[in-house]
């Protein structure tokens, strides 16, 4: 069996060779029959456990399909890229990153027009926001393998940073119809606070009235509930910069004052003075359910205060009862 692996292995010719085949058969055009031969060639490598030649093709593949404006081959063979990343345990480094990014790098961007509805040709539009969403989920699968990937070889638990910026970056840019939510997702788990503090900043500009407040919000408590009370600060601060810079409206409403208060109160060890924050400000929460059960993660990390029994009353009762 160990001499018939071997023959294999040595019956492969070097790496190159095919990739320069292949970038032929993508430079003619013929796209999917090149989609089909990077699949099969790399998996043979992948077979013979030679995953470094394996990579070198699938990484040549996924550029030249996205150079060429092939997303979905590309994002294919971006995502096949990564999954042999983790079959071959290969670890994350500053080299392996590199070599994500250059494939990131290739994804095409494109922004759509910043008033949708203002395009004449309604049928080109369409067209556009179909390709622009299929560029975005491409884009995304490949990433958040990537970041799997990265944790589990060498970042931190919660994935590399940079893969985290990377995909908010392109989500914001790139998607016809902001998720807000997932771009803060992937922000807070970054490293670059004044970067997300300008696509705030930016999203301040042209969102709809009510929607700046709760993004600013929403972003400050997920940095809490991850017990990162100095990249909160930090972003508040520069959100606050950016916008009298730039002569952005600062949204002044109850939740933002509540968000202030908020941030003076965590540098300090006050679970009464946090409660009476909640309570007074009550109705600004509500607007995004979230909100409190954020804030209940946020008081067991910074305050140890144990999330209430969700059976309430009746669970009090059965506890009083004791055993049956």
């Amino acid at each position: 069996m160990m001499s018939r692996q071997r023959t294999r292995r040595a019956e492969l010719p070097p790496a190159q060779d095919n990739i320069d085949k292949l970038e032929k058969v993508v430079n003619e055009g013929n796209y999917y029959g090149a989609q089909q031969m990077y699949k099969s060639i790399s998996a043979r490598y992948v077979s013979a456990e030679r995953y470094s030649e394996a990579l070198d093709i699938l990484h040549s593949g996924a550029c030249i399909q996205l150079t060429q404006g092939q997303v979905i081959c590309g994002a294919e063979l971006a995502l096949l890229f990564v999954e042999t990343l983790g079959k071959g345990k290969i670890p994350y480094d500053d080299e392996t990153l590199d070599l994500v990014k250059r494939i990131f790098e290739k994804f095409p961007q494109v922004p759509l027009p910043p008033h949708l509805w203002d395009v004449d040709d309604m049928q080109q539009l369409s067209e556009e926001i179909r390709t622009a969403k299929a560029r975005v989920e491409g884009c995304y699968s490949f990433l958040k393998a990537a970041i799997k990937w990265s944790s589990e070889f060498g970042a931190s638990s919660t994935g590399s940073p940079e893969l985290h910026i990377m995909l908010a970056e392109y989500i914001y840019s790139e998607s016809p119809e902001v998720d807000m939510g997932r771009v803060t997702y992937h922000f807070v788990r970054g490293n670059d606070p004044n970067k997300f503090a300008s696509t705030l900043v930016n999203f301040l500009g042209k969102c709809y009235p009510g929607e700046d407040d709760l993004a600013i919000a929403r972003a400050v408590l997920r940095y809490l509930c991850l017990g990162n009370l100095k990249d909160a600060n930090i972003l508040m601060g520069e959100i606050k910069k950016q916008a009298e810079s730039t002569e952005v409206q600062f949204p002044q409403t109850d939740l933002m004052q509540f968000i202030i208060f908020l941030l003076q109160t965590m540098e300090r060890n006050a679970p009464p003075l946090f409660n009476m924050l909640r309570a007074n400000f009550k109705p600004s929460i509500d607007r995004e359910p979230a909100f409190h059960e954020m804030l209940d993660d946020i008081a067991g990390k910074f305050y140890g205060i144990q999330r209430r029994d969700p059976m309430g009353m009746i669970g009090d009762m059965f506890k009083m009862m004791g055993p049956m």
